[in-house]
């Protein structure tokens, strides 16, 4: 059963594969934007994969966050989502990354429970 403060981690560390320049979200050798927000998503999965019936995984719906500073290549960044609200398959979380104790960005994000092969037979 999905509760309200489940909550997971997610880390990694900045490498020019991951910065702005790769993804193509701009042109700064420093952590994109679109990768912290797939760091923030990764920490949602995990919150809640353990708890989900079989068969099941979640999918991403929405995702909202700031992004405040920028994180140099050699940087350790933390991405961590809560469980806030559960409203039968769609899960709320909060979700923020840090660098340190450096707040990198702050957000909300929405997941959906999905059986997984009715899912991909879409």
């Amino acid at each position: 059963m999905i509760e309200i403060g489940l909550k997971y981690t997610s880390e990694l560390t900045v490498t020019e594969a991951v910065t702005a320049i790769a993804v193509g979200s701009g042109d700064m050798p420093v952590l994109a934007t679109p990768m912290m927000m797939a760091l923030m998503e990764n920490a949602a999965m995990l919150a809640v994969k353990n708890e989900l019936p079989e068969g099941c995984t979640t999918v991403g719906g929405h995702i909202e966050s700031s992004h405040l500073k920028p994180s140099k290549i050699g940087d350790v960044v933390k991405a961590t989502a809560e469980v806030t609200k559960v409203d039968g398959k769609k899960i709320e979380f909060r979700v923020s990354a840090y660098s340190g104790d450096t707040l990198l960005g702050e957000g909300t994000h929405l997941r959906f429970i999905v059986d997984k092969e009715k899912f991909l037979s879409r």
